[in-house]
């Protein structure tokens, strides 16, 4: 696969099959991604690969914890300016269409979202965290990271969907994967096979080139 047809196919997938991941699979495509660039090769990125049992174990223990945390970090700015609360705002009306869910039934919407905390149900994941020590330079790192495994993902058949949701719940995150408290949690990532589903027909848009680059 050319790079430029899986950066066209990749998109978040939010029903998975439950057909297994192999972990030989998994640590092979995060030991490509690994090739992905950071600022003075610091590498900042720390995973916690949660998969069979593990994720089985995972979702039990959410259930045990209060869902009612102090986020790692606030996901989106406060009083979110157009246009980029415009694109956030159509993407959530997209993918309600799809699922058939109107505005006014709020009870069914936050029943999807609460999909999230199940990785839509995909059979493995992973936690990407950062030591609390590190800077943006290093959390734009992560994402060149995160970016370079979704692609190799989609060469490989496995689907993916990236979850800054999880942000929410990380003192149930961490205390679960053991991990040291001066690692800060930044993300989960779903990963399996995707399901004939509605939800994954969406293809979000994207701003023409006009509206954010300019040639000086």
């Amino acid at each position: 696969m050319k790079v430029s047809d899986a950066v066209a196919q990749r998109k978040s997938i939010r029903a998975f099959l439950k057909t297994p991941v192999d972990n030989t699979l998994i640590a092979d495509l995060l030991s490509r991604a690994a090739r992905a660039p950071s600022g003075g090769n610091l590498q900042p990125w720390r995973l916690f690969i949660i998969n069979g049992k593990a994720m089985t174990d995972f979702l039990a223990h959410l259930e045990d914890r209060d869902p009612r945390e102090q986020p790692a970090y606030r996901i989106y700015p406060e009083n979110l300016p157009s246009p980029y609360r415009d694109s956030r705002f159509k993407v959530g009306e997209d993918m309600y269409a799809l699922l058939g869910i109107p505005r006014e039934d709020k009870a069914a919407r936050l029943k999807h979202l609460a999909r999230n905390f199940r990785f839509f149900d995909a059979p493995a994941a992973f936690f990407c965290f950062v030591d609390r020590r590190m800077g943006p330079p290093q959390w734009s790192d992560l994402g060149m990271f995160l970016q370079t495994f979704m692609l190799l993902a989609e060469e490989a058949g496995l689907s993916t969907c990236a979850q800054e949701a999880w942000a929410s719940r990380p003192e149930a995150v961490s205390s679960f994967v053991a991990a040291p408290p001066e690692l800060m949690l930044f993300c989960g990532m779903a990963m399996g096979y995707p399901a004939d589903a509605p939800v994954n027909q969406l293809v979000t848009d994207r701003e023409p080139l006009d509206a954010w680059a300019t040639f000086v």
